[in-house]
């Protein structure tokens, strides 16, 4: 017996968990067929006492219209893959999409399947690849925290950088265009180039690892052919009265803890963390020295301390229970940055474009201007190479021709006199 149109019980259809099954174990007659129409698909209500029926269309085969009890109708297609397996792609909802425009779909669908191809595949293959927050938050983050000393500069620059602009996106979304559009917002905003080659190499690692651990949708990697843009050299060191400008400030600073570990920062070249994280237990009075356990190399190091900065350590109070040098006032943990006070500091002695890492540098060229050897230097200020330190040889080239100009005075005393300019009147 065909199925009627309208809508009732039919023969040969089983009830299980309120489902109407049909029995389609032979040629398929029993099947509730219909030319679905956009009359038909208005007027179809599920039967009673079942949670759906399915309606299939007599025009194309497997194409058919879910009705639900709740009232909800849903197009879908079946097929069978290239293993002859039955699969079942949902098309949409019958009050968004035509019968018309389901059917062209449908109809695609079919055409896909003969072809060879699986669209309930690759729509789960698509539903399966990861934001990129997804990717940073479930896979990135947690391998940057094991792996990485700086995995909380990669959580910052994902942070501030990269999330609120293409974190929405899956990662086969994510393109070179759109990377290059984000490093080109940036340098609008004024982003300085170190700023957007940090995000760019960020970028790049994090779609090798996620190639390397096959990660879905990741064939390629959109930072890959993307250039870092040239890195602009900043030597900004400070003359002897811009440092007596800001020893001033720091010695009339009312945070005396952040301004006494920029004081130390300056006597001994250290990096900020290496201060700021710096224990008691690893001073040794005797050999003079500060224990970095681990350094930006990865290995330890030891800080030359020289009397100026003991007397500064000797200077310190010490609080009972806390291991640490330059603990906080509030917490009585290591500072995580000293951005406030150093702003504060250097606006005072009238250095408003110096930043802190430039203490770094202007140890070193005050050395280098001393005379002091590149690979002392290099030594000081805890280098793993000498190419780190090369950024100071002009100095010493500078200290050099003044010593060279010494000669002539000694080997040609009578010509260098008669070059040089007369001797004011004496007054």
């Amino acid at each position: 017996m065909a199925p009627s149109l309208s809508v009732c019980c039919l023969p040969d259809q089983l009830i299980f968990c309120n489902i109407i099954i049909y029995d389609v174990s032979g040629s398929g007659d029993d099947l509730p067929k219909a030319f679905l129409t956009s009359a038909f698909v208005r007027q179809s209500l599920c039967l009673p006492g079942a949670r759906r029926v399915d309606y299939f269309d007599e025009s194309v085969p497997g194409f058919m219209l879910e009705v639900r009890s709740s009232g909800g109708k849903t197009f879908y297609q079946r097929y069978r893959d290239s293993r002859g397996r039955e699969r079942q792609f949902k098309i949409g909802s019958a009050r968004v999409l035509t019968v018309r425009q389901a059917r062209i779909k449908a109809r695609s669908i079919l055409a896909g399947a003969v072809l060879g191809n699986d669209p309930q595949k690759e729509r789960e293959l698509l539903r399966e690849i990861p934001t990129l927050a997804q990717f940073a938050r479930e896979s990135y983050m947690p391998f940057a925290k094991s792996a990485k000393r700086s995995w909380q500069t990669d959580e910052t620059v994902l942070r501030i950088h990269i999330l609120p602009h293409l974190g929405r996106l899956a990662l086969d979304q994510v393109s070179s265009h759109r990377v290059a559009e984000l490093l080109h917002h940036m340098r609008e905003q004024q982003y300085a180039s170190g700023t957007t080659n940090r995000v760019l190499v960020l970028l790049r690692y994090m779609f090798n690892l996620a190639k390397k651990w096959g990660i879905s949708g990741v064939s390629n990697n959109p930072a890959a052919e993307l250039k870092t843009a040239p890195d602009v050299c900043r030597e900004r060191f400070l003359t002897a009265e811009e440092t007596h400008r800001l020893l001033k400030a720091l010695d009339t600073d009312e945070n005396q803890t952040a301004a006494r570990s920029i004081k130390l920062l300056l006597l001994t070249g250290a990096r900020r963390n290496e201060i700021t994280r710096a224990r008691w237990e690893y001073i040794d009075w005797q050999r003079k020295t500060l224990l970095v356990p681990c350094s930006k190399s990865g290995r330890p190091r030891l800080i030359q301390l020289n009397s100026a900065a003991l007397e500064l350590l000797r200077s310190l109070p010490r609080e009972a229970g806390n291991a640490f040098i330059f603990p906080s006032p509030v917490t009585g943990r290591p500072s995580a940055s000293l951005h406030f006070p150093w702003t504060r500091i250097r606006k005072r002695a009238g250095l408003t474009e110096f930043r802190l890492h430039d203490l770094r540098h202007s140890f070193a060229s005050f050395l280098v201007n001393k005379g002091v050897s590149i690979y002392i230097v290099q030594g000081l200020l805890g280098h793993a190479n000498v190419r780190a330190t090369q950024r100071y040889a002009h100095l010493a080239n500078e200290t050099l021709s003044v010593a060279a100009e010494l000669i002539p005075a000694v080997i040609l005393p009578t010509q260098v006199l008669a070059t040089l300019p007369d001797p004011p009147d004496a007054a």
